[in-house]
């Protein structure tokens, strides 16, 4: 039980702050590996005192400044960002009070101006820069510190900054398309939702009121004519059974499996994970409904295989129809090495035999995968009725 009190406060202490860097990036990788490396800039602290005398008690000046350093930096990257200056300015003050004791305090400045840069306002961190430079130039007065100090501040922190802008500016866009692909699930999933509220309003208002009034009808009959009475309630059980029957067909398509709309979810599912998505369907191609959904399932399941595991840059989809033949070619650029019986393979393999179908698969290791998917487009001996038209989704 301590051990996990003290896991739940240390998790406690370390989680993000919604609004903070890692919040609202939901912790990129880059950024997380970043902010535990630029700790090492530490190791300046001790290097320059070896190297130049300094003031006696340096060392004990150098460890009582992590602390409100460690502090600061930590707040920058997991406090909300509109304390991001506040924080830095505990960094260049830390740097000052150190100064005295140890020039290599100038690697707080340094780090200042670096992590300001991830600021989204470009302006706090050209801010944080100039205020930076005027705390080395207070340094090398005050302390009689190498004037090259004046230069090093401010190009390290113009530099090194830029290129963390440059990062940023990728990952900001990129956390912005995947709201906007959100917004787009969100929409097309209330207009789903406003569909299927319709159709059951025109399968069911017209028989419900016929119910309503055939029941009241044989309700009032069952005094005088009890004959019109069950004649009427005959009626009202057929059309009962038919509005059943209306219903179960309804739901039976909502459920059916849709192969355009599968490729669209994949362009949505790779293109936010940063995977190029190309190909496409052919204009004129129709297949039967039996056919349609476990096609999109297996569909589902290669799209889901290389945005887990493919780490590729591109992929591609091709559909088309070949003699008489369904032809669904799913590759990809990835690390290849696929095996022929994980990731799902074995559940497309039975999808596909159902349909007198066959998988074929190329994953060589390092160049990529490439599955191909043909199905017999007349399924137990009968010939492949008109069913849904498949435009160029993907």
């Amino acid at each position: 039980m301590p051990q996990s009190g003290l896991a739940a406060t240390f998790r406690r202490l370390f989680r993000p702050h919604p609004e903070s860097l890692l919040g609202r990036l939901h912790s990129p990788l880059y950024l997380r590996w970043q902010a535990v490396l630029q700790l090492a800039s530490v190791v300046a602290l001790v290097k320059l005192p070896m190297e130049t005398r300094f003031e006696p008690g340096w060392l004990v000046a150098t460890l009582l400044s992590l602390v409100p350093y460690l502090i600061c930096y930590g707040r920058m990257y997991l406090r909300p960002i509109r304390q991001m200056p506040l924080n830095a300015a505990g960094l260049m003050l830390t740097a000052l009070a150190l100064a005295p004791f140890n020039q290599g305090a100038v690697v707080y400045l340094i780090v200042a101006g670096l992590t300001m840069a991830l600021h989204p306002s470009w302006r706090a961190w050209i801010g944080t820069v100039i205020a930076a430079s005027a705390a080395a130039a207070v340094v090398v007065a005050t302390t009689g510190a190498p004037q090259g100090m004046l230069v090093a501040v401010p190009l390290a922190s113009l530099f090194g900054g830029f290129g963390n802008r440059v990062y940023m500016r990728g990952v900001r866009r990129d956390a912005e398309l995947r709201l906007s692909q959100e917004e787009v699930r969100r929409l097309a999933t209330l207009a789903e939702r406003e569909r299927i509220g319709r159709d059951l309003h025109d399968l069911l208002g017209h028989t419900l009121s016929l119910v309503a009034i055939k029941s009241e009808l044989a309700r009032r009959l069952a005094r005088r004519d009890t004959a019109a009475a069950e004649r009427e309630m005959e009626e009202v059980e057929r059309v009962a059974r038919h509005a059943l029957g209306e219903v179960r067909a309804a739901v039976t398509g909502m459920r059916r499996g849709d192969l355009a709309a599968e490729l669209v979810s994949a362009r949505l599912m790779l293109e936010a994970s940063g995977i190029l998505l190309g190909g496409g369907a052919t204009e004129s191609l129709t297949l039967p409904r039996e056919v349609e959904a476990p096609l999109a399932l297996v569909l589902r399941e290669a799209v889901t295989n290389i945005h887990r595991h493919a780490r590729a840059t591109e992929a591609r989809i091709e559909i088309s129809s070949e003699e008489g033949e369904f032809r669904m070619r799913i590759s990809d650029n990835g690390c290849g090495g696929l095996a022929a019986h994980g990731n799902g393979i074995s559940g497309m393999r039975e999808r596909l035999r159902a349909l007198d179908g066959r998988l074929m698969i190329e994953s060589p290791p390092r160049k990529g995968t490439t599955i191909t998917v043909v199905v017999p487009l007349a399924v137990d001996g009968h010939a492949a009725s008109p069913a849904r038209r498949l435009g160029s989704a993907a």
